[in-house]
């Protein structure tokens, strides 16, 4: 059975959702969060084995509990869920990509996001898989020369290019 769930949370927090694959992953993905200064984060880790437990940890007690609640909706085995404020996941992805035990990132960002969970059921047992994402929205066309301008205008803005 596919479904979907709704990541819940305001509209300018940013997340990432991502597969690992060890319990360990949840205190080296904060120590890849503490290394952001002043970031505000909390992280959730769903087990896929043994208690099949929430396992969560941060620095900021609204991060953790989004990342909490989310992670309850979404109880797929392995999945990682991780809010952040006062950062944006460009300053952490590609040191989250490097934890050893991270096997993918589904996504990165702000935007309204569904996640397609697919359920099994074999006997008494139930598993749960992220089969996907939708990120935002369908697009709606191609950029014009001042979208262009607009977008290159804005990049240097926030400092991310010169």
């Amino acid at each position: 059975m596919i479904q979907e769930v709704e990541i819940e949370k305001p509209k300018e927090i940013n997340f990432i959702l991502g597969q690992t694959h060890f319990i360990k992953s949840v205190e080296d993905l904060y120590e890849v969060m503490a290394n952001v200064p002043n970031a505000k984060f909390g992280i959730a880790f769903c087990e896929a084995s043994g208690k099949c437990l929430i396992r969560y940890d941060g620095n900021d007690e609204e991060m953790i509990n989004l990342a909490i609640k989310n992670a309850e909706k979404i109880a797929c085995g392995h999945s990682f869920i991780i809010f952040m404020k006062d950062c944006y996941p460009i300053n952490v992805l590609n040191a989250i990509k490097n934890v050893p035990e991270v096997c993918r990132i589904y996504c990165a960002t702000a935007n309204p996001t569904k996640v397609l969970i697919y359920e099994t059921k074999n006997g008494d047992e139930i598993g749960r898989a992220i089969i996907g994402v939708v990120d935002g929205y369908k697009s709606k066309g191609i950029e014009s020369e001042e979208d262009i301008k607009e977008r290159k205008e804005f990049l240097r803005k926030i400092g991310y290019k010169r």
